[in-house]
């Protein structure tokens, strides 16, 4: 069983190397050791195996890499406004909270100090909820990880499951960590409000843990079984409405209305931002297609009010996708759409 021995010495080392916690360094070496002696035991594979994968996990984990804020408010503004139209107050949020910290930064205090207020987002679907969080993640220079709700029925599912079963791995938490690479990234919960009815309340349970600082500087993983420090990330919260989301939870969030938006101000979002970023995805050459002002009232509203501007998306991608299968065919390079045409370009 050399082989085996060597193996384990491999791990030794791993864990050795590792920028870890100085207890977990400790608690793991003595099981590495104690696994050391189960080299001629029908069990030593199985277990090893476990421990393989549980010093993978923890060694790939930022226990103390942080991502260097960006606190430039100017380049901040930019960032906001290049992907979103309006939207003036929940701007304003952000770099009120950039400002704070960027202070505390010049005073030489640590930034950490200052608690992140905890943003829900609430609104109809296609306002804006999730791309808002991407773009304040940006705008502060730090990754994010998205973690969607949507139909999550077990707080395992956050919180992971215990290495005594053998298909144990890390909850959606650590699992973010892992994937940002950092100890402060942006987390987004995406649709906290529509976990299934059964695990409602346990769900609830762990969002609060999550949220709170008092007690997120030790969320612990039921597979990592060591407290990892949470106070650093930055949570943003999103939710079509606020019914179904627990009194205690709702506590430590503040919530923030996403506007539905008028027909005019989809067309600006239209002309200025979804319309230009359809184009540079779908390769058509500037100035090869042009709308005019009097056909954006039938792109915004072919079939009914709707309260986002994911129909509008939809419409303009199908006006681009049939305009570059003619550039394709060849009956065109140039394609000007107006009110006499546009029913070609538009779903009936």
């Amino acid at each position: 069983m050399e082989s085996a021995a060597q193996e384990i010495q491999v791990l030794i080392e791993k864990v050795k190397k590792a920028d870890l916690p100085d207890r977990l360094r400790e608690v793991v070496l003595v099981r590495l050791g104690q696994l050391a002696k189960l080299t001629n035991s029908p069990s030593f594979l199985p277990e090893f195996d476990s421990m393989e994968r549980y010093v993978d996990w923890i060694t790939i984990l930022p226990w103390n890499k942080r991502t260097k804020d960006t606190l430039d408010l100017e380049n901040a503004r930019k960032i906001l406004e290049s992907h979103h139209y309006g939207l003036t107050d929940i701007k304003t949020r952000v770099l009120e909270y950039m400002s704070v910290m960027k202070l505390k930064e010049e005073k030489g205090e640590s930034a950490d100090i200052y608690r992140a207020p905890i943003l829900c987002f609430v609104g109809l679907v296609g306002t804006g909820k999730t791309t808002i969080a991407y773009s304040i993640a940006e705008a502060l220079g730090r990754p994010i990880a998205r973690i969607p709700f949507g139909g999550m029925g077990d707080p395992l599912d956050l919180r992971g499951q215990s290495r005594m079963h053998p298909e144990a791995e890390p909850g959606k938490v650590i699992k973010s960590l892992r994937d940002t690479q950092s100890k402060n990234p942006v987390i987004l919960l995406d649709e906290i409000d529509r976990v299934t009815e059964q695990g409602r309340s346990s769900i609830m349970g762990v969002l609060v843990e999550l949220l709170d600082p008092k007690q997120n500087y030790a969320f612990t993983d039921h597979y990592i079984d060591f407290p990892f420090d949470l106070s650093e990330a930055l949570f943003i919260a999103t939710a079509n409405n606020t019914t179904n989301i627990a009194t205690a939870v709702m506590d430590r969030l503040e919530p923030i209305s996403m506007p539905s938006y008028t027909d005019q101000e989809k067309i600006v979002i239209g002309q200025k931002y979804i319309l230009p970023s359809a184009l540079k995805a779908s390769g058509l050459p500037a100035g090869s297609l042009t709308i005019d002002d009097d056909v954006w009232a039938n792109i915004v509203r072919p079939l009914g009010y709707d309260a986002g501007i994911r129909t509008l998306e939809r419409n303009i991608d199908g006006v681009v996708r049939k305009v570059a299968m003619q550039m394709v065919e060849g009956k065109t390079q140039n394609v000007h759409v107006t009110s006499q045409n546009v029913k070609t370009f538009l779903p009936q």
